[in-house]
Parts: C-alpha cells; sequence; structure tokens
C-alpha cells in the first residue's frame, strides 16, 4: 500500500467508521478489516494519528487500529506478519516526537508504544529507552510530559514480563536508569512543593502530574528491577525518602482545601507512595525488615493518634492499615514453632514487632480501632435512612478488605487481636463492662459506641469463648428475651436491634443452647416484621447461619416453617437490589434444604403458595429479574423437587418456564436437566403427558448445536423417562431415537455418547421390545436392509464397544438386554454375533 496515494482513502474509511450511521459505519470497518494485511496500512495509520489537524474521533480510531494491528501482526511467526522494513520505519515514526496535543490519544499512543517495546525491547529497538531519557529532560512541557508518560507505560509493560531472560533484561535496564529516575522523581517533586508553598496551584497541577509518572516509574524499578534489592544504596534511600515525602504530601493536604484542583491529584500520590511501600513488602519481605520500624511509626502515628487529625482521608487510612497487617500476618517475621530453626531475618522481624507493640501501643490502638473505626459515620447513617437497602448490601456484602475502610478495620482488627490477644482481649473486655446498663436513645453517641464494640465483640466470638471469665453470653441471652418483647420496637431502638440479631448470628456457631433454639426462632419471627429494612436483611441472614449450623433440629423450627416463609417471600417481594434478591432467595433454599421438605409429609404443601411463586418469578425468562435470580432460582426449584412428597398442579405448572431456558443454552443448563429428572422420577405419567412433546422438540433443538456433554445429558432424560415409564417414554421422545440407532450402527466415536446410546436401547429392548421391534423396522428401510440384518450389524457393534461402558449397572443392562435377544427367532445369529 503506498502511503502517498492510500492516505485519502484510508482516511475516508476511517472517517466513516466514526460514523453513528450504521448503513456507513459497517462497510467502512469491513474494507479496514481488509486492510489489515495490506503492506503498508500501519504506515498510512502512523500519518494519520501524527497529524494533529486532522478530527479528533478519526484520530483515535487511526491509534486504536495500529494498537490491534501490533497484537495480531507484529510477531515474527503471526499469519500476515508486517515485515521487519516496515516495523523498523514505524518504530522510529513513533519516536520522532512527543507533542501530541490531546491526552486520551497521548495515553493510547503510549501503550501501543509500550506494546511494541514489550516484543523488540532492546534487542530490536535499542534506541526507545536512550530518546525517552533524552526527551524527559526537554524544557517543554508538553513534550516533557508525553516522553514521561511513554516512559512510565514502557517501564510498566517490560516490568510485568516473567521469563527469567526478560526479567534479567528489565534488572540490567533498572539498574542503568535507577539514578536518573531517582533525580527525576526529586526534582519534579521539589518543584511541586515549592509551587504550592507559594500558592501556584495552577503550576504545582502541572508539576504534581509529573511527581505521579516518575514515581510510577520508580515503582516498577524498585519493586522488579533488583533481585537483593537491600544491598542497593540508591533503592533503601529512595524507599526511607518515601516516609519523608508522604509526610509532606500530607501537610499539603491542609493547604489543600478537598475542593482545589490539586486535591484529588495529591490524594493519588500519597496513595501511590504507600502502594511502593505495600509492593515492596509484598515481593520482599526479607529486604523490608530495615523498613518494618519506620513502616509501623508511620501508620500508626498517622492512623492512630492526633497526628493524622485534618490530614488523612478514607483510602489512605485503609492503606495504612493494610501496611500493618501485612507486616503483622507475615509469615517470614515469624519465628518457627522451634526457635533454633528459625532464619536470623525472621527472629530480627519478630524482635522490632515486639518491641514496637508494647503494652501501651496495643492497647491504644484496639480501643481507637474499636471507638474511632468502627463506629458507624453519618454517611452510613444517613444511608441507612435515604436508601436502607443500599446500605444493607454495602454492610454484608461490601468491597474487598484492600480497598474499603469497613471491611478493612474489622480484617486488621481480627488479625492484631488474634497475634496479641493475651493483651488486647482484656481491653475490648474492658470496653463492654463500662457500657454495660440501660441503653438512652437520646444519647447518640452512646448509641453508636455500643453499637460499635458489640461489633467488635461479634468479630472476636471464637477468641471470647475461650475466655472463661467473659460474660458475654448470659448478656445476648437477656437481650435475646428483651428482643422477643414487642414492646422494645421504638422507632429510635433500630440500631440495637439489628446489631443484636447480627451479635446473635455471630455466636450461633460458637456457643448456643439447643434449649434457647425456639427463643431464637420466636426473635427471628418478630424481627422478620420490624419495621425497618435493614434489621429484616440483617435478620434473613441470621436466620440462614442458624439452619445451617450443625446443631439445627428440624422439629424445633417446624412452628415456626410457615410464619417465616412468609416473611421471606414478603421480604423478596420488598428489596429491589440484585445482590438483595439473591441474599434473600439464598436463604429460603438454605432453608428448604435443611428443612426437608419430605420429612413434613402433607405440611410441604402449605408451603407452595410462597415457595413457587418465587421459582416462578425467578426462572421467567421474560421478567426482568431472571437475569441476577435465575442461578438460585433454578437451584431452589430443584430443591424443592427433590423433597416433594408428591406432584401438584401447581408444581407441574411452572415447568412452563422450561422451554425457554433451555434455548438460553447457558451455565445453569446442568440445572435445567436435573430438574427435568426430578420431575419424571416424582410422576413420570402426570409430567410426560403434559410437557413430554414441547420437551421433545426442545430437545430436538439443542442437539443441532450442543456440546457432547449436553448430548449426554438429553440422552440420559431419555433413558430415566423409559426406565421409570417404559410405554410412554418410548412414545414420548420417539423423534430422537432413530439417531440413537443410527449411532450404535455407525459407530459413535465418542465413548461416553456410545455408552448412552446403549443404555437408552438396552432400555427399550428389555422393557418394552415390541416398540424397539417396530423402532428396528422403521430404521431398517432408512438403511435399506432387512430388520434382522441391521440387528446384526447392531450387536456386533454393541459387543465390540462394551468396554466403553464403564458404569458397572450400564454393563449390567447391556448384558441383559442382549441376553434379552436370545429367545428370538434369529437365536441362531444372536449367539454368533456375541461369541465371534
Amino acid at each position: 500500500m503506498d502511503i502517498q496515494s492510500a492516505s485519502s482513502v484510508v482516511l475516508q474509511a476511517l472517517t466513516q467508521a466514526t460514523s453513528q450511521d450504521t448503513a456507513v459505519l459497517k462497510p467502512a470497518e469491513e474494507q479496514l478489516r481488509q486492510w489489515e494485511t495490506q503492506p503498508g496500512f500501519y504506515s498510512v495509520l502512523l500519518s494519520i494519528f501524527n497529524n494533529h489537524l486532522l478530527d479528533v474521533n478519526v484520530r483515535w480510531l487511526a491509534v486504536l487500529y495500529f494498537k490491534n494491528g501490533i497484537d495480531r501482526y507484529w510477531r515474527r511467526v503471526a499469519p500476515h506478519a508486517l515485515s521487519e522494513e516496515e516495523k523498523s520505519s514505524l518504530r522510529a515514526g513513533l519516536i520522532t516526537n512527543f507533542n501530541e496535543p490531546v491526552n486520551q490519544i497521548a495515553t493510547q499512543i503510549a501503550v501501543l508504544i509500550a506494546k511494541v517495546a514489550r516484543l523488540d525491547c532492546p534487542r530490536q529497538w535499542p534506541e526507545l529507552i536512550p530518546i525517552l531519557l533524552e526527551s524527559v529532560k526537554v524544557q517543554d512541557s508538553l513534550q516533557q510530559h508525553r516522553a514521561l508518560l511513554t516512559f512510565y507505560h514502557v517501564t510498566k509493560t517490560l516490568a510485568s514480563k516473567r521469563l527469567a531472560t526478560d526479567r534479567r533484561l528489565f534488572q540490567d535496564l533498572a539498574s542503568s536508569i535507577y539514578s536518573f529516575a531517582c533525580s527525576l522523581w526529586n526534582h519534579h517533586t521539589d518543584t511541586f512543593l515549592q509551587q504550592i508553598y507559594a500558592g501556584d496551584q495552577q503550576a504545582a497541577l502541572s508539576s504534581l502530574e509529573r511527581t505521579l509518572l516518575s514515581l510510577k516509574v520508580l515503582r516498577k524499578l524498585t519493586v522488579h528491577g533488583f533481585v537483593e534489592p537491600h544491598s542497593n544504596m540508591e533503592v533503601m534511600g529512595f524507599l526511607n525518602a518515601v516516609f519523608e515525602r508522604l509526610k509532606q504530601f500530607l501537610e499539603c493536604c491542609r493547604q489543600v482545601g478537598p475542593g482545589s484542583p490539586c486535591r484529588e491529584k495529591l490524594e493519588k500520590t500519597i496513595i501511590l507512595f504507600t502502594k511502593v511501600l505495600l509492593d515492596f513488602l509484598e515481593y520482599h519481605p526479607w529486604p523490608f525488615i530495615p523498613l518494618i520500624q519506620r513502616s509501623l511509626e508511620f501508620a500508626v502515628s498517622y492512623v492512630f493518634t492526633e497526628a493524622g487529625e485534618g490530614v488523612v482521608f478514607e483510602r489512605f487510612i485503609v492503606q495504612c492499615m493494610n501496611l500493618i497487617k501485612m507486616i503483622v500476618k507475615n509469615d517470614a517475621y515469624k519465628p518457627a514453632k522451634n526457635v533454633e530453626d528459625s532464619k536470623p531475618e525472621s527472629l530480627e522481624a519478630h524482635k522490632i514487632k515486639t518491641a514496637f507493640f508494647t503494652h501501651q501501643t496495643l492497647t491504644e490502638i484496639g480501643r481507637r480501632l474499636v471507638s474511632k473505626y468502627f463506629l458507624l459515620t453519618e454517611e452510613e447513617l444517613t444511608m441507612w435512612e435515604e436508601d436502607p437497602e443500599s446500605f444493607a448490601v454495602e454492610e454484608t456484602g461490601g468491597d474487598s478488605w484492600k480497598y474499603s475502610l469497613r471491611p478493612c478495620t474489622e480484617v486488621l482488627f481480627l488479625d492484631i487481636f488474634h497475634n496479641y490477644s493475651q493483651t488486647l482481649t482484656p481491653v475490648l473486655l474492658e470496653m463492654v463492662q463500662n457500657l454495660q446498663g440501660p441503653s438512652n436513645v437520646e444519647d447518640p453517641v452512646q448509641m453508636l459506641m455500643k453499637d460499635a464494640v458489640r461489633n467488635a465483640v461479634g468479630n472476636y466470638t471464637y477468641e471470647l469463648y475461650k475466655r472463661k471469665d467473659f460474660k458475654g453470653y448470659e448478656a445476648i441471652n437477656r437481650t435475646m428475651r428483651l428482643n422477643a418483647n414487642s414492646a422494645c420496637f421504638v422507632f429510635r431502638y433500630k440500631l440495637i436491634r439489628r446489631r443484636v440479631i447480627w451479635l446473635i448470628g455471630q455466636w450461633i456457631s460458637v456457643k448456643f443452647k439447643p434449649e434457647l433454639r425456639p427463643l431464637l426462632y420466636e426473635v427471628i419471627l418478630s424481627l422478620m416484621q420490624d419495621p425497618d429494612l435493614v434489621v429484616r436483611i440483617e435478620t434473613a441472614t441470621t436466620l440462614k447461619l442458624a439452619v445451617d449450623d450443625f446443631e439445627f433440629r428440624t422439629e424445633q423450627f417446624l412452628p415456626y416453617l410457615e410464619s417465616i416463609f412468609s416473611l421471606l417471600f414478603q421480604l423478596l417481594q420488598q428489596v429491589n437490589e440484585c445482590d438483595s434478591k439473591m441474599q434473600v432467595l439464598h436463604v429460603i433454599s438454605c432453608v428448604i434444604e435443611r428443612v426437608s421438605i419430605q420429612g413434613l409429609g402433607a405440611e410441604s404443601k402449605n408451603l407452595y403458595p410462597f415457595l413457587l411463586p418465587v421459582i416462578q418469578l425467578s426462572t421467567d425468562v421474560s421478567q426482568p429479574p431472571h437475569v441476577y435470580l435465575l442461578e438460585d432460582g433454578l437451584e431452589l426449584w430443584l430443591v424443592t423437587l427433590e423433597n416433594s412428597p408428591a406432584i401438584t398442579p401447581e408444581l407441574l405448572r411452572i415447568f412452563q418456564n422450561m422451554s425457554a431456558l433451555l434455548e438460553l443454552s447457558s451455565e445453569n443448563v446442568r440445572t435445567c436437566f436435573q430438574i427435568i429428572n426430578a420431575y419424571i422420577y416424582l410422576s413420570a405419567t402426570d409430567f410426560l403427558q403434559n410437557y413430554a412433546e414441547a420437551l421433545c422438540r426442545s430437545f430436538c433443538e439443542l442437539l443441532r448445536d450442543i456440546t457432547t456433554e449436553g448430548q449426554v445429558q438429553v440422552l440420559k432424560v431419555v433413558e430415566i423417562a423409559i426406565k421409570v415409564s417404559p410405554l410412554l417414554g418410548s412414545h414420548m421422545f420417539q423423534p430422537l431415537l432413530p439417531d440413537v440407532i443410527r449411532g450404535i450402527v455407525e459407530g459413535e466415536r465418542y465413548p461416553v455418547v456410545m455408552s448412552t446410546y446403549l443404555g437408552v436401547t438396552g432400555r427399550i429392548l428389555l422393557q418394552n421390545s415390541g416398540f424397539f421391534t417396530s423402532l428396528l423396522t422403521q430404521m431398517a428401510v432408512e438403511y435399506n436392509q432387512e430388520a434382522d440384518q441391521l440387528l446384526g450389524s447392531m450387536i456386533e457393534m454393541w459387543v465390540d464397544r462394551m468396554d466403553n461402558i464403564t458404569q458397572p449397572e450400564r454393563r449390567k443392562l447391556s448384558a441383559l438386554a442382549l441376553v434379552s435377544l436370545l429367545p428370538s427367532d434369529n437365536r441362531a445369529e444372536v449367539i454368533h454375533k456375541l461369541y465371534k
């Protein structure tokens, strides 16, 4: 493709490809797809996205096509690979200048340069790094930023390579450029601090962006660029400098208000500092040992003392907590059970931790964790009032512990209390003791503090249970009796009610007297009718924990079953969030499974008015909720069938949803087949008379495009139907059976499918021989053979493939089926085939 002549046509195609009109868009995309393998196409793209006078959308699309082409055609072994000459020209063109004016396009160009670098640097592209190092020194602000942006993406990409040779190359690169990277970072950092203290926030924002990029480069070089980083003075010097820089940047937070343009970027840079420490600790735990003392002092100071007041923000607190947690839990910092077997580094780290975590320090950390970070915030209380369902979802699920403050707080609490239980358990017990007595609902501070302490107790149940002096269990019993009394359902008490039912849930698996179970169910029944949605959702969660417990007794739960089911169904209708609906549906499924409806006999039908509408709603693909309820709904459907004493018209009616479910061909199709089999076992006659014809049509559609496993599942349904109801099963699924005979005669190549074919045929032979004769005659006409001749071919193949049948039951079935042919008119032919 000649660049001069092709530029205009490629430009036109790219312009049309940005159109919103599909009639224009689709042909242009097809034309560009055809050009992807043409020599010179990527040179044209390069010239287009480097032309800053063209439309931004067109240039953006040119970059994307170029970037995708690297993945497909840059490697030498790729089909339609680019020539070495064109690649050389493209590499030179990519780094001719760094002056892209559009941020988004500049980022994409940096990413595609990094993609090429991953494949070609340093062997085929040795000049890349030197040019980047020179370019980040230029005075032009735009060029300097774009070069630094590219430098970061190249460093990030090269650091991600994991082959030993690639890692050695990156380590060589890190050693050669580390000093320069440190100088660059210090320069931009000092410039930013000078500008921010001078009040020039606009200039400071520009310098801060460069500080951030240079710090990102240093993070990759520091973490992935050295085998023994602790022996490199510059690396350890940089890591120690991180603490000082962090303090400086945190102080800037006092000066830069929340609404300032610099604030977001400033917080992002502070978080990046903490990521440097966390990454280095994760990848180099022993080289991190000299930094343990300073890391703990820094993190504890800002998170658990007044030093952090007015400067810390939530994500920074999370990062500091993660740093403490990783040091406390790190196995490399723990001595072996036999101290003499411990490595010197582990003993040194343990000594540092022991010296730092004094009784006074641990006490202060423990108290502040509970009294400050376990408290519900104003934002959370507002969410509870204005959007209770979102609050409940966030509390029960939430983000991972690494990124969200509340779960991070709870994880740190558990880790630090577990590792220093002798010191911290008395601290928690003292906090419990100090808050004994009636609650003053007019005092919000006291109410929130009690909630925080109860939260801590609930998270620490196993450790507290070991202590003989802990009387909290009796307190829980008393509180449970109090909450069973409807007089406590004043709106202001909802904080207590929600925490108490949660606390009960935490203690169920630790210590819960069996004789108190009925009282627990009364409390659950009462709180499931609570006016507050959060309390009702929390109560449903505790119910699941109660029925999941190994001490659960069905007979104790039965008097409350119908009422609780009714309330669960109401709750399912009341909640709107996907997570909430799935949570409630999961509770319903769990209750059904543990109670075992079949054991209830006729009483199980009393639950159908609540149960079947749930199944109907969650498995109806025409209803929007099925998107997130389908999996749990199918499980509930299956559990209900497995525990049903008999079929009912209502239970039979909801099978109308199945045809559409089979058309989805989703990951839930296995459960669908289990449900079908359950219906057949439960009442083959009623089920097959009502649904076999539609089901057979669905199976015929499925078999046109289905995996081997799916094919086997279909055939198993047919086999079970014939086994349970030979006459009806054979007749209803007759359209599927010719393929079974063909598969046997023609020698199906997949053993598991062949085994299933033989199983189906064996069932028909043994349980409906007249139908088999009719089917054989029909198939003989198709093969233009006599029926006996076709039977002989089947027997010969059957005997030959007996080894495909691995299940003892199926082998026995095949043997009996073959033996059943001996009394036939062609006995001699059968015996000949069997012993051939």
